[in-house]
């Protein structure tokens, strides 16, 4: 008996009767594919991948084809730098919420100028609210000195979002050196130092002309080659294109095109792959299409390794390690229902974690609204604590390695990136693909795909066309109890609700009144006021009213027994209000009702609690204790039961 025979038959005849079994049970089914147009089946067997491939396509990390890691030990060992990219306000700004965050538990800094910066302006010559909106303002070395108060140069890896000219790497240098620190020893990565990204999907960086800014960065990097040795001076990004609306597969192409264009210009100039490659990063946004960004960054390992070798030409394998930090991906966030962001970085952060990055960025929840908030970046920044340390993330070293899905989708995705490459080789490399346009036009077919599909609900966004909360709701903000009585909506029989029946019984109203009423104006339905008698003289045409030149000569109304001050208690309680408001301090107090009273304001004469007054300085306080009510006679008659009070 043949048991290899049989058993594949066996295999066979399940797999046959699930086909069956699912066709059945879910009838029409439309075709589901990832962001970057490949079919995504329901079931993946060993019919899709076997393990008679691992060698060639799996290994083990830390050796070609490091598929599964560019180090031995990968996160086991030790875990990715926490690098949160912080811009905000001022150089002392940007330090005090650097030390927050580094006290929370970030391992590296990173650094985002003011807009102004990058359109290479200075603080001077632009408007004053606009500075420190949307980065920080660093103009001179003195502002990075600032900055970076209290941070080891020597010890702490330091990222500049510095596009060409790089005027913020020229800073920290400049800094080092008055803190007498050898530039040997400073660390860190010129972020933003694609100028091709920057030309085809971030226009705002792209500040010289392509011919300029492409001797500019081989300068650059052979600079820092020779005096920082410990800098990154190139970081190729692959944030730009993908945010810009390319697909994940063509990101990692484009991002690989001009990784190869920016070697070949270094080698054009002369310089030894091997000393100029292991200080190649790259920089990639993450998508919230978990499986298929894990399958990127996997089939961009094993491209990047082949490339360096067979085409570069290089031997060292530092040059053929795949180095890269991950920014979990704003475009995904949502303005409606902020919340949900929270949700979605955290599997963004998973997909850069279990696809092997070095560093990583976590978006703050409300960084679609504003520059983050304390409380939102300490989120951010716990997100991560909370996979490495609770969910232990690290435990495992490329814990989806093997599976037939993972597996299937990391050599489709391989056989997607190469196709797009081969596109803009045939078209003489990423700088002329990019000066021609045929790159700014795939990313522009691809966006316009995908907000299609958002906009007919076949791409679902919670809380933007699918699970949409009331507009009202949720623009509401949380209601306390203190507003909910005074808006009228807590039950007579609640303990809320009995202390203002108390309230309004001592004023003769009742709980079915739900608004506060207004002030009474002098009318003849006014229960606090009669009108005069015919031919007599009102309030306002008194000598002694507001505005009358004999208002200085005369007495207030209430105490020349005016209309209005024969009710019951109403000049007694004046005049009670008055000796409280000649306590020192209250000389507003006494000014406005003596004010009023002249003009016969009787609605101002009923009792405030803790009105707000003012001290003699102009500071704003309360009131002293509850003042005596002065209650018509009705309401007396009806004072409320002691036990109730």
């Amino acid at each position: 008996m043949n048991k290899p025979l049989d058993a594949a038959l066996q295999r066979d005849t399940a797999d046959a009767r699930w086909q069956e079994e699912y066709a059945a049970a879910i009838g029409a089914e439309r075709p589901v594919a990832n962001r970057s147009g490949i079919a995504v089946k329901p079931l993946y067997t060993p019919r899709d991948w076997d393990g008679s491939r691992f060698a060639d396509d799996l290994g083990f990390p830390g050796q070609p084809p490091y598929t599964r890691g560019i180090y031995p030990t990968m996160h086991r060992g030790r875990t990715w730098t926490q690098r949160q990219l912080i811009g905000l306000g001022t150089p002392q700004d940007y330090n005090a919420r650097l030390a927050g965050v580094l006290a929370q538990g970030a391992s590296a800094i990173s650094l985002i100028p003011c807009n102004s910066v990058f359109r290479g302006y200075d603080m001077d010559e632009v408007p004053a609210e606009l500075l420190g909106t949307c980065g920080t303002v660093v103009n001179t070395a003195e502002h990075m000195d600032a900055a970076l108060a209290g941070v080891d140069l020597a010890r702490t890896s330091c990222a500049m979002n510095d596009p060409s000219p790089f005027t913020l790497l020229a800073f920290v240098l400049a800094t080092a050196r008055k803190r007498g620190v050898d530039w040997r020893a400073v660390s860190g990565t010129s972020n933003q130092s694609d100028y091709l990204s920057h030309f085809v999907a971030n226009h705002m960086f792209f500040r010289i002309a392509l011919p300029g800014a492409r001797r500019i960065l081989v300068d650059h990097i052979e600079f820092c080659n020779r005096a920082v040795p410990k800098w990154n001076p190139m970081s190729v990004v692959g944030q730009h294109v993908q945010q810009g609306g390319a697909t994940p597969a063509e990101a990692m192409a484009f991002t690989l095109a001009s990784a190869l264009q920016h070697a070949e210009d270094c080698l054009a100039r002369g310089m030894d792959p091997d000393r100029f490659l292991p200080r190649f990063t790259f920089f990639f946004d993450i998508s919230l299409s978990f499986f298929e960004e894990v399958a990127k960054f996997r089939a961009g390992r094993r491209i990047w390794a082949r490339l360096a070798r067979e085409r570069l030409g290089a031997k060292d394998p530092r040059s053929w390690r795949f180095k890269f930090h991950g920014q979990t991906s704003g475009v995904d966030l949502t303005r409606q229902q902020p919340l949900n962001n929270i949700a979605r970085v955290t599997v963004q952060a998973m997909a850069g974690i279990f696809g092997g990055l070095q560093s990583l960025h976590t978006d703050a929840y409300d960084e679609v609204l504003s520059c983050p908030t304390d409380e939102a970046a300490r989120v951010a920044i716990n997100t991560q604590n909370v996979l490495r340390e609770e969910a232990h993330l690290t435990d495992v070293i490329d814990p989806l390695g093997g599976s037939y899905y993972v597996e299937t989708l990391t050599d489709q995705m391989e056989r997607e990136i190469l196709r797009v490459m081969k596109l803009v080789e045939d078209a003489g490399g990423m700088y002329k693909a990019a000066a021609a346009g045929l790159v700014q036009k795939m990313i522009g077919e691809s966006a316009m795909r995908f907000q299609r599909e958002v906009e007919s609900g076949a791409q679902a966004v919670v809380g933007v066309n699918a699970y949409r909360a009331d507009a009202a709701e949720a623009d509401r903000p949380p209601v306390s109890s203190r507003t909910r009585r005074r808006c009228g909506r807590i039950s007579p029989r609640s303990r809320p609700g009995r202390r203002r029946a108390r309230r309004m019984r001592c004023a003769g109203r009742s709980m079915r009144s739900r608004a506060r009423p207004r002030a009474r104006a002098r009318t003849s339905s006014s229960r606090w006021w009669r009108p005069p008698r015919p031919g007599a003289r009102t309030a306002r045409s008194a000598p002694g009213c507001a505005g009358s030149s004999a208002s200085a000569s005369r007495s207030p109304w209430y105490e020349r027994g005016a209309p209005g001050a024969r009710r019951a208690g109403l000049r007694d309680r004046a005049r009670r209000r008055l000796s409280v408001a000649d306590r020192p301090g209250r000389p507003h107090e006494r000014a406005v009702l003596h004010r009023a009273l002249r003009r016969g304001d009787v609605a101002l004469l009923r009792p405030v609690r803790h009105q707000r007054t003012l001290h003699a300085r102009g500071a704003p306080r309360h009131g002293g204790g509850r003042e005596p009510h002065a209650l018509p006679a009705r309401a007396a008659r009806r004072r409320p039961d002691p036990r109730h009070l």
